[in-house]
């Protein structure tokens, strides 16, 4: 800490490494060794949306950047009920790699246009035969992954939510004040 962040009380937010979306294929073999859990291919990337035309263009950017590689997953786009945007893409579920590839390039195009400050998180959602799901949410501003395990409406599993947590400790950088772990409810996947 600065003497700056000393004398003001504040510390400056940590920067997102979108590098630790790479981990993500190595962390769904070990949920799926040790708790069964595995990849739906399906995963997301949510943004606060920015009006102006701007904001349009990188958007539809990134969709036509997705859509015209004939390797990359099928995308689409939905709006939660609290005005957050969704990117969802699939791909098979084997293919972490590939999914985790496509949210690291949204971020990236996303951030590199400047529309960083909106970036709220990354899901890659995990299931298991018994209907249990769990996603892993790696939060852009804080750069750490937490698990979310919805169970219904406006309920969740914390027990699952911990497993996982333990589980990977090893191989994420995991989020450790549980304040920040946030409910997703109604995120794609989930």
């Amino acid at each position: 800490m600065g003497l700056w962040e000393t004398l003001t009380g504040r510390t400056r937010p940590k920067q997102a490494n979108l590098d630790s979306l790479f981990l993500v294929p190595s962390a769904a073999v070990t949920l799926q060794t040790a708790a069964g859990l595995v990849p739906t291919g399906d995963g997301a990337v949510c943004f606060r949306a920015v009006a102006g035309p701007a904001f349009q263009q990188v958007r539809d950017d990134v969709v036509r950047l997705l859509d015209d590689d004939p390797d990359a997953p099928d995308v689409r786009l939905s709006t939660d009920e609290f005005g957050y945007t969704w990117l969802v893409a699939h791909r098979e579920p084997d293919d972490v790699s590939g999914l985790c590839t496509d949210l690291h390039a949204v971020n990236t195009a996303l951030e590199e246009q400047g529309f960083g400050s909106g970036l709220l998180c990354s899901v890659v959602p995990f299931a298991d035969t018994a209907g249990r799901r769990v996603g892993l949410v790696y939060l852009y501003k804080q750069g750490t992954f937490y698990p979310f395990a919805p169970t219904g409406a406006q309920a969740r599993d914390n027990l699952l939510e911990i497993q996982v947590r333990d589980l990977l400790a090893a191989e994420l950088p995991v989020e450790k004040e549980l304040s920040r772990w946030m409910a997703l409810w109604g995120a794609p996947g989930l």
